[in-house]
């Protein structure tokens, strides 16, 4: 498997969080069972009443199920965009850009002045005692769609990666190819097939992501590009040679050529970045500060990859709290609907509250007997908006990832729906249900036996 599976980052950041998440969900559904066991509550009337009232019923659950599906599908488009730069840098990693740049597209390394770079000490080598480096040229294509249907974006903006030496590349980068593919040749070109409409012209040879190989099949209404495949862009035809196994990083999202191709062909001379594999994590760091502060021959930003694709999940973090922002809106939206129809089922039933109180059940029995209605409502809504919000799970889209300073990356990334965000969407939907119902139930335990009955 490829290094997503050789690395996880460390998950105790988020234990707090995490915590406090599943102790207020515990605690919601404690407070359920505590309400339904509790004294003797007229149970099988509210039970009979969800049933007899199912258009109510019904209405009211459908508010938590719209709000928790939304905001489920939405936070797995963020837990997707975190996730993806998460896996997107090896610990070992240390990527070397021009001195200022925050992004590999801004970054501009000259040829004599990064000539000694991975001769610096700490840079781990191979068995042959070649440096682990990866010299690359990063540029941003933009790209018409031919054939794009009305209503379909008309262009992509698609990212291309010039390399000189693409077995040595995948190692740094910890890629492998899927199977029935290969790197491309030194040469970096290929003779079209004698068969072919332009069969003077070569084929440029090309390993591609996952992710923009699927879709690049859907912007052209065909399956996901395979190996073999011809395709157009930059005004010549390319050949994929291969595909790389890059589920779940940026690298999914590109396309890598010969470099002395690319370069003069998008008008991008000089290398972007230099990636460099340490001994380990700790010396990863060492020598990052080491390239920054002492590197002789110019000034150059060197980072660890855990720190470069950290900073990019700045546009994550801005999505989060959009996200928030807006599951706080729906959520006061919901819990006021929620409450304008308690309140409304109340006033059908105020005859059936006075029967309760003149055969013994206490002003507590009657609040807690609408209340666990109401979290009960929202239990059902909000089980039916997390299972429709799990079908995202595995979806793709297409977004950017930046470190909020005018650059980025376009990523194809997959939603990830997990635990936490089914943790998240029932809490949310039994906080707006004990919200919604506490005032109706107070109003209906304050109603006097003998008025009711009248």
């Amino acid at each position: 498997m490829h290094r997503v599976l050789e690395y996880q980052q460390p998950a105790t950041r988020n234990f707090s969080v995490k915590t406090f998440l599943y102790i207020s969900l515990a605690f919601d559904v404690l407070l359920i069972i505590v309400l339904a066991a509790m004294g003797r509550v007229p149970l099988r009337y509210n039970l009979r009443n969800l049933v007899v009232r199912w258009r109510t019923t019904l209405l009211t659950a459908m508010a938590f199920t719209l709000v928790v599906s939304l905001m489920t599908v939405m936070l797995a488009f963020v837990n997707g965009m975190q996730q993806m730069t998460e896996q997107s840098g090896h610990p070992d990693n240390v990527i070397v850009l021009s001195d200022g740049a925050t992004d590999e597209v801004f970054s501009n390394l000259g040829f004599a002045d990064s000539s000694d770079i991975e001769r610096q000490p700490g840079v781990r080598r191979d068995e042959e005692g070649r440096p682990l480096c990866s010299r690359e040229t990063y540029v941003v294509v933009n790209q018409p769609i031919e054939g794009a249907q009305p209503g379909q974006p008309q262009r992509r903006f698609i990212q291309v990666r010039g390399i000189e030496d693409p077995q040595m590349a995948g190692r740094v980068h910890g890629l492998r190819l899927l199977s029935g593919g290969r790197w491309f040749s030194k040469s970096g070109v290929e003779p079209a097939p004698t068969d072919d409409a332009q069969p003077g012209a070569p084929l440029i040879q090309a390993v591609m992501g996952e992710g923009v190989a699927r879709q690049w099949g859907m912007d052209h209404q065909r399956p996901p590009l395979d190996v073999g495949d011809v395709f157009s862009l930059g005004g010549r035809r390319w050949i994929v040679s291969g595909l790389i196994a890059s589920e779940g990083s940026t690298f999914g999202s590109e396309v890598w050529a010969k470099r002395a191709i690319i370069a003069p062909m998008f008008g991008k001379e000089t290398y972007s970045s230099i990636t460099l594999r340490a001994e380990s994590e700790a010396s990863a760091k060492t020598l990052a500060d080491d390239l920054t502060a002492r590197f002789k021959k110019s000034a150059v930003q060197a980072k660890t990859e855990l720190e470069y694709f950290s900073a990019l999940a700045e546009t994550s973090r801005q999505f989060l709290v959009a996200i928030i922002f807006v599951a706080v809106v729906m959520a006061i939206g919901g819990v006021f609907g929620v409450m304008n129809t308690m309140f409304a089922a109340i006033s059908q039933r105020i005859k059936d509250i006075g029967v309760l109180r003149i055969i013994g059940y206490g002003r507590g029995q009657i609040l807690m007997s609408f209340l666990l209605e109401s979290l009960v409502l929202a239990l059902i809504g909000g089980a039916i908006g997390c299972l429709i919000g799990s079908f995202a799970d595995g979806l793709t889209a297409r977004s950017i990832i930046s470190s909020g300073q005018g650059s980025g990356k376009f990523v194809v990334l997959r939603l990830v729906v997990d635990s936490n965000i089914l943790a998240i969407g029932m809490l949310l939907s039994l906080d707006m249900g004990l919200a919604g119902g506490l005032l109706p139930a107070i109003s209906a335990m304050r109603l006097k036996p003998l008025d009711s009955v009248r």
